[in-house]
């Protein structure tokens, strides 16, 4: 997500601005005489209770202190007032307009389309495809051709064969035959699923058109969607200048080859696998639902394991070599479960075009607009040839201020109609009559001018919507305020920020690191041989030929630079020189060969370059706060908060 975007929602969810407060209502505190209200901080304190992460914050006094420097924040972006840069304005406009969509979208057709996407993505179909291409905005003979064309080769299909006619058609320009596999709900374009999802298996569908041209599908199978799986794995990535010079498949073969003698999934993959993310948990990966990993080879070796526990063989993917344990598998999630991500693809998908459709209905009854517009006969007797070309102009003598259309308490003319027609003009390539034209053209308009005038009067007409914008309102504010104020100058003050590191030098060290080599092996005689022959000098490599055979994997060695808290190594591990004793470890034991101790040290300010300018925007943050408490004065009223402390305590 975007850094800004993410700030905003952090503030919007965390210090939510709740507008329409009225003085009849008790005040928490004031900051420059301006009230804040009980019922504001209660309404912000409870919604968030489960969200704050920081136990502290949870405190009243705590939390009071949160949302005063909050509000110190606001009153200072308001008197630099940044609320009327332009570029606030245009990014808080965008915002509306997006938020709006959710609020005036017919809610019926909405969830009637989630329930159908439900269905579907509830079950998988199997199809292939043959396309005969054409451009979405082809003219009337092409159009026809390729309608006749699909045609022609449908009844071809039916006669001799889907596969065969598919596989001597295709020939990846002009005409498409494809075998899609397996997909579900949102996979495709909605008409293609449409077709593919409407089509009994073993048949063929109807021609269709979609904007890539006509189709027809041949519908091989259906099946239940296979749900959700929860897997571990231990992955091998080649590492270059790794000691050993050992090939990543020979790695993760010896790695297979101590499962099968019986070693734990999760013990070695907390030793082995190159995953840092997943290896401290055994390997385990968050639930996984079809399509999501990006690795085919992960994903069908994944959902290919059927029983509990079973682990697959090692395979390659773009990513490195892999061996997956199966963990947990269930079905789809409920409809109630997946309603909200559902609503979101439906509103970003095709589906969205029914969903606007039924919007402009409901608008036109809302707003008392005619189906019927007479005016469209005059505005279609004065187009001419030069439209197809972009050159077109209004005529002289056009009466631009007779009235055309009114939505609301906005009244709309012929010169706002006529403007339009001039400046889509240059989006009107293929060639149609001029009655047809200007009635498309003036749905587009009609439409168009229904959402906006909506979009303009929502914070009146919708309470939640108001709330919502005043939120975001402020929560972008804050975001120009400390960009301004903190990050962009932080950034900049090298010398201040050269003086800070030298001040906090302390807080930026490398912790003591081993240069060493690490054996793993569930038997210590084992070990005990290695550390002989470690001791005599022998090379890696020799001592893996010694005691490991083709057969059976009795040690794995991990050579690296590491801390104190390395998975290799076993816990409370003393960083001496030499070759250590033999340690118990995740279910087997280690030896570690320490060839040189790396004293901790301190970090340049080039290396700690980060941490020192997040800690310096925070140490500048804290001193900014202080003066803007002195400039602004906030008195708190002790009554009030006593009162708001008891009512939390007993809720």
């Amino acid at each position: 997500m975007n850094f800004k975007y993410f700030f905003i929602l952090f503030f919007s969810v965390s210090i939510a601005q709740v507008s329409g407060q009225t003085t009849t209502k008790d005040v928490l505190f004031s900051v420059d005489d301006e009230p804040v209200y009980v019922s504001e901080f209660l309404r912000v304190y409870n919604k968030n209770l489960d969200l704050v992460q920081d136990e502290s914050q949870k405190d009243v006094d705590e939390y009071l202190t949160l949302f005063t420097n909050y509000k110190l924040k606001l009153k200072e972006a308001k008197a630099l007032e940044l609320q009327d840069k332009p570029t606030y304005v245009r990014e808080l406009d965008t915002y509306k307009k997006q938020l709006a969509k959710s609020f005036i979208s017919d809610s019926k057709v909405t969830e009637a389309l989630v329930e159908e996407a439900y269905q579907r993505i509830s079950n998988d179909v199997k199809a292939s495809h043959i396309l005969i291409k054409i451009p979405e905005n082809a003219n009337p003979t092409d159009t026809l051709a390729a309608y006749n064309s699909i045609l022609k080769l449908r009844e071809r299909a039916l006669k001799e064969g889907f596969e065969k006619v598919r596989q001597e058609v295709h020939n990846g320009q002009t005409v498409y035959g494809e075998d899609l596999g397996y997909f579900s709900g949102f996979r495709m374009v909605y008409t293609f699923e449409n077709a593919a999802y409407n089509t009994k298996i073993g048949e063929i569908s109807q021609p269709f058109r979609t904007q890539f041209g006509y189709h027809m599908v041949f519908v091989q199978d259906k099946r239940a969607s296979r749900g959700e799986r929860t897997v571990a794995h231990i992955m091998v990535v080649e590492k270059p200048g790794d000691t050993l010079a050992e090939k990543t498949e020979s790695r993760i073969q010896d790695i297979y080859k101590k499962l099968k003698q019986g070693e734990e999934f999760e013990a070695l993959a907390q030793q082995f696998s190159d995953d840092g993310n997943s290896a401290p948990n055994g390997g385990k990966l968050a639930p996984m639902v079809g399509g999501q990993i990006n690795s085919e080879e992960f994903e069908g070796t994944a959902f290919g394991l059927k029983e509990i526990g079973e682990v697959s063989e090692p395979f390659k993917s773009a990513y490195g070599w892999h061996i997956v344990k199966l963990l947990a598998k269930k079905p789809i999630a409920s409809f109630e479960d997946m309603k909200p991500e559902l609503e979101q693809k439906v509103k970003r998908d095709d589906r969205s075009k029914l969903i606007d459709e039924a919007l402009y209905t409901k608008l036109k009854t809302k707003y008392q607009v005619a189906s019927n517009q007479p005016a469209l006969t005059y505005f279609a007797s004065i187009l001419n040839e030069n439209y197809f070309k972009s050159t077109w102009k209004l005529p002289v003598g056009f009466k631009g201020d007779k009235a055309l259309v009114k939505i609301g308490d906005k009244q709309f003319t012929y010169k706002d109609f006529g403007a339009y027609l001039v400046s889509v003009q240059r989006n009107t390539a293929a060639k149609t009559d001029f009655k047809t034209l200007a009635s498309k053209h003036y749905e587009a308009f009609l439409n168009t001018n229904l959402v906006t005038y909506q979009e303009d009067n929502l914070e009146t007409e919708n309470e939640e919507y108001a709330h919502v914008v005043a939120e975001y309102r402020d929560g972008l504010l804050l975001f120009d305020l400390m960009e301004t104020t903190i990050w962009n100058t932080a950034k900049s003050d090298s010398l201040e920020i050269q003086d800070y590191y030298s001040a906090h030098k302390n807080d930026y060290i490398t912790p003591k690191r081993v240069d060493a080599v690490v054996a793993s092996s569930k038997d210590q005689k084992t070990l005990k041989k290695v550390a002989k022959l470690l001791k005599k000098g022998m090379a890696l490599p020799q001592i893996k030929m010694l005691i490991n055979s083709n057969d059976k994997i009795d040690v794995i060695f991990t050579v690296d630079v590491m801390e104190a808290n390395h998975q290799a190594l076993p816990k409370g591990f003393v960083f001496e020189e030499g070759i250590s004793k033999v340690y118990k470890h995740t279910n087997g034991y280690v030896l570690v060969q320490v060839k040189e101790v790396l004293p901790e040290t301190e970090k340049s300010l080039e290396e700690a370059k980060g941490l020192v300018i997040s800690d310096y925007q925070n140490y500048k943050e804290a001193k900014w706060l202080k003066e803007l408490a002195a400039k602004y004065h906030v008195v708190v009223n002790e009554a009030a908060l006593k009162s708001v402390k008891s009512q939390i305590k007993n809720q």
